[in-house]
């Protein structure tokens, strides 16, 4: 499962960093941006966040 961050919905909580055990979640201008590269896409993170910002993408 791949996973976006929407970037208007998120408030730079750290709550995702937090919960990412891949590391895969990065905070740049306040807002958390995944690498895909590093994400295995269990998303563990996905209720991690308390503004609902991180969803799967098709």
């Amino acid at each position: 499962m791949k996973l976006s961050v929407d970037q208007k919905k998120c408030r730079g909580s750290l709550e995702c960093i937090k919960t990412c055990p891949q590391k895969a979640i990065s905070l740049i201008n306040g807002r958390a941006v995944i690498d895909p590269a590093k994400c295995d896409g269990d998303g563990i993170c996905i209720p991690a966040c308390p503004n609902g910002a991180i969803q799967p993408i098709e």
